[in-house]
């Protein structure tokens, strides 16, 4: 995920001002140093845009400057608050809707919804992925989700995988925040081919992981994209495709302390590749993960040139989602702790987007966003944004599945009838249990 800050003025920013600011600046500097394109990270450990001095819309998250991550952090703010219990305002729902061009896709930002799209208008399928994530999770969106759906299929290319700008070549990250997007609105990824080949979604993501002809220490990561032919190590590329490979978006359902899968490097016995399968190359991007976690003291260090000391804490995070979703549960805590200790100051920097990723993280993990190394990661989101429409407490007591399943296929359902009318009568807000409660992504 995680998964923004700056772009390169050639390519539009795909993630959060977090996010953001990590794929641009990498991708700025894949023009002249190997591998060092990737998405979100790289310069989200730096000061965030000024203020704009414009006024902002009513209901959006954060203070700065929306130009290039509008739509991406406001999406992350609400899939977080839905994830863990919290129904996000209605003027905040509203805004990322009205974001939406006739065709169905998203840019980064659009100043007046009401001015009509043309062919001028950026339209990127980060943000687009990232709404559609969002708008399905919160239900009531169907045809808006539909439309971004049909037009990420109709911007393909021919080798199954995606570009952040349309017409450019393929990507990890921005693939892997598709393959997120077609599973949380029920698509099977692997059943969206490209009109010209026929490669599937996978086909495409596992191009960029180095196999077995790669260095020892490099097997199993990926590739941003290939520069001059070359594929070169990216954790942050590597974070993103492992949670892409196994069909998950940004939303990570916990698996339970239980769950706690070895982590296998890639098998290269008997000359064999070892990425045959999605699951397989998954696994192979969380060795590659686990081992520079290893090295660099349980965090990632920044990709960009001079701040390679720096620890990327946004990139860290995106690492303990995938090692999560790959349910590796001892080799997610370990970086976790470290985000505990250490992601206060630049999520209180970096804003609504910053702390979406680290409720996201940890809520894949089973750990309390309320109580996360002394931060209420869950206010802090909130109060970047409108006041939500109702907040969950956490419970005691699992949700069944027969109340899971009221809710979320369009519609508020039971689960938010419920809280409205303790909001109501009470003066109180959500009282049911969102950690153990079903994303539907």
């Amino acid at each position: 995920m995680a998964r923004m800050a700056s772009m390169a003025p050639q390519a539009p920013l795909t993630h959060s001002v977090a996010f953001l600011a990590r794929r641009a600046a990498m991708a700025l500097t894949a023009t002249a140093v190997l591998g060092l394109a990737t998405a979100p990270a790289a310069f989200a450990d730096s000061p965030s845009p000024k203020p704009t001095a414009k006024k902002l819309p009513d209901g959006l998250y954060g203070t700065k400057d929306p130009q290039y991550d509008g739509v991406w952090r406001q999406s992350l703010a609400l899939l977080a608050q839905r994830t863990v219990g919290v129904r996000p305002a209605a003027s905040a729902v509203d805004w990322l809707a009205g974001q939406q061009c006739a065709d169905g896709s998203f840019g980064a930002f659009r100043a007046d919804p009401a001015t009509a799209c043309d062919t001028k208008t950026m339209r990127d399928t980060n943000q687009t992925g990232a709404a559609v994530q969002a708008l399905a999770a919160l239900g009531g969106h169907d045809d808006a989700v539909k439309k971004a759906v049909t037009w990420l299929k109709s911007v393909q290319n021919d080798d199954g995988g995606w570009s952040s700008m349309p017409g450019s070549p393929s990507d990890a990250n921005s693939t892997a925040v598709v393959i997120g997007a077609l599973a949380a609105t029920g698509e099977k990824p692997e059943a969206v081919t490209s009109k010209k080949g026929g490669k599937t979604p996978y086909e495409g993501l596992l191009t960029f992981q180095l196999g077995c002809d790669a260095k020892e220490g490099e097997r199993g990561a990926f590739a941003f994209q290939p520069q001059k032919g070359v594929l070169a190590p990216n954790a942050d590329a590597t974070a993103a495709a492992s949670t892409g490979a196994l069909g998950k978006g940004f939303a990570i359902e916990p698996a339970g302390k239980k769950a706690d899968a070895p982590v296998k490097p890639l098998s290269c016995k008997d000359g064999k590749n070892g990425t045959a399968e999605p699951a397989q190359a998954a696994d192979g991007g969380a060795a590659y993960l686990v081992a520079q976690l290893d090295k660099n003291g349980q965090h990632l260090p920044s990709a960009m040139p001079g701040a390679e000391k720096q620890p990327d804490v946004g990139n860290t995070a995106d690492a303990v989602l995938a090692l999560a979703a790959g349910s590796h549960g001892a080799a997610a805590q370990k970086p976790l702790k470290w985000l505990e200790k250490n992601s206060a100051d630049w999520a209180k920097q970096n804003g609504p987007a910053a702390y979406a990723q680290l409720v996201l993280a940890a809520h894949a993990t089973g750990t309390d966003p309320r109580s996360f190394g002394g931060t209420d990661l869950v206010a802090a989101l909130n109060e970047t944004g409108p006041k939500p429409a109702g907040v969950a407490e956490p419970s005691a007591t699992p949700k069944k599945d027969a109340e899971e399943g009221e809710e979320g296929k369009g519609g508020i359902g039971l689960w938010w009838i419920i809280g409205v009318g303790l909001a109501i009568g009470a003066g109180i807000g959500f009282l049911l249990s969102s950690r153990n409660k079903k994303n539907q992504l």
